[in-house]
């Protein structure tokens, strides 16, 4: 598990996230920790590590 600050594409607070890497490539969804939204995450594992993105749900 690898912990990653990210950005609310809602309310723009950023919070730290736990990420388990270990599983490969993901796209899941998680709620804001500050307002509560549905955020879309995206887990890309490369040849550097992780990437980690984030968009609304609603897009």
């Amino acid at each position: 598990m690898e912990e990653y600050t990210v950005v609310c594409p809602y309310c723009g607070e950023a919070f730290t996230t736990l990420v388990d890497d270990s599983a490969g490539d993901q796209r899941y969804i998680e709620d804001c920790v500050v307002c509560c939204s549905p955020i879309e995450f995206q887990l890309t594992i490369t040849a550097d590590g992780a990437d980690v993105s984030v968009r609304r749900d609603d897009e």
